[in-house]
């Protein structure tokens, strides 16, 4: 007798999620086929190795799903990130990528974890890294080089980066000692305009000239834009497109690899967020979740997510503003935010876009506790073009 394979069981909706629950606190929505589907794209499309940027949702439901879909590097920025990614994944690729480290962290990463490559953007970072790995022989040496202030939603360039004459410097200082050398750079978070990538990779092209050595890898960064109600990035492609200009107009040296660090690109659309409204007063609706919540980003930030109500009506949209829980009056997100007229109290809002910096970034301010998670089947509220476009299997 052939044994059949079973299938694997089908994840609720949202809606039918919510009616069943009737849920009086957050709830997550997490999204574990889109999160493996927009891994795979991103692979796909990208000329190099994919690392998955940790500090966008570190969560170990995400973090399995990115596994499912094929991503096998991860960017990790602090000593936690590396000792979770290796107690999911013993075979995983860990990269520290953050160019400030702390000396203990420096030494368990590499003596206990196998974690061998250290970005860095100074002589002293240099110095500490070689003095805590006991000048190790199998070092993978990355620099950070700075960029200008560019376009981006989030800029990067005012913390971190060496300048080109340092960056030059510093690649020469550690040629002896890295089996691998690097240069990398971040052209800022969410960056909606792809020549950013293609004029960094000229920089890095003479950054590497002036060093006069060789070097193994230019990692490019994250900064892979999705969609926002107020943002229509170009799509993926034009960005690979922009990229490859870049490589090949950079006169790298021969075989030179590329990587890149995406977040917010493989994460955002795999989950949503379920509020319910506690209040109405006027055009602003008191919510259960907030700035010090998962909704940081639509605070001081202002991102627009997108959203919609779990219940029918005909009523016409009209633009709102959302209050959270807490005692602050900071707590305040102003959208717009568009749902229909007649939003009562008890009504329930998904929201969207929120698996990049949502959760992870709660803080458990006057006791309102972090959301639970559910999974769920639902296709994102919003599509990025190039990330989010295969059908996942019907009901």
């Amino acid at each position: 007798m052939r044994l059949q394979k079973s299938r694997p069981a089908l994840l609720p909706a949202v809606d039918d999620l919510v009616a069943l629950a009737r849920p009086e606190e957050p709830m997550l929505c997490l999204r574990p086929e889109v999160l493996a589907d927009t891994a795979r794209a991103f692979r796909r499309a990208f000329p190099g190795e994919t690392l998955y940027a940790v500090k966008c949702n570190p969560d170990a439901a995400v973090l399995r799903a990115l596994w499912e879909g094929g991503v096998r590097h991860f960017d990790c920025a602090s000593i936690g990130e590396v000792r979770q990614v290796r107690g999911l994944f013993p075979a995983a690729e860990i990269h520290f990528m953050h160019p400030i480290k702390a000396r203990s962290a420096i030494r368990e990463a590499y003596a206990e974890h196998g974690v061998r490559d250290f970005v860095l953007d100074s002589a002293e970072e240099f110095s500490k890294i070689l003095a805590e790995t006991g000048n190790a022989a199998d070092l993978g040496i990355f620099v950070r080089l700075g960029l200008p202030k560019g376009s981006a939603r989030y800029d990067l360039s005012g913390k971190f980066g060496a300048t080109p004459e340092d960056a030059a410097a510093l690649l020469a200082a550690a040629r002896p000692h890295a089996v691998r050398l690097g240069l990398s750079f971040h052209v800022g978070s969410q960056c909606m305009e792809p020549e950013s990538y293609t004029r960094a990779l000229l920089a890095a092209g003479e950054v590497v000239r002036a060093a006069g050595v060789a070097v193994e890898i230019v990692d490019v960064g994250g900064g892979f834009p999705v969609a926002y109600p107020d943002m229509a990035p170009p799509a993926l492609s034009a960005f690979m497109a922009a990229i490859a200009r870049g490589y090949a107009q950079a006169r790298l040296p021969a075989g030179t690899k590329l990587w890149a660090e995406p977040g917010r690109a493989l994460v955002a659309g795999g989950a949503s967020l379920i509020v319910q409204v506690q209040a109405r007063r006027g055009d602003a609706l008191f919510i259960n979740d907030g700035i010090y919540g998962t909704l940081s980003d639509a605070g001081v930030p202002g991102f627009r997510f997108p959203v919609r109500p779990l219940r029918a009506s005909a009523a016409p949209l009209v633009d709102y503003s959302f209050f959270g829980p807490t005692c602050d009056s900071a707590d305040a997100m102003r959208g717009p935010f568009p749902l229909p007229a007649d939003m009562a109290e008890g009504d329930w809002i998904e929201i969207g876009q929120l698996g990049a910096y949502g959760a992870c970034l709660g803080s458990g301010f006057n006791g309102f506790a972090a959301p639970r998670i559910e999974a769920v089947r639902d296709r994102p509220l919003l599509e990025t073009p190039g990330l989010t476009t295969r059908r996942i299997r019907a009901a």
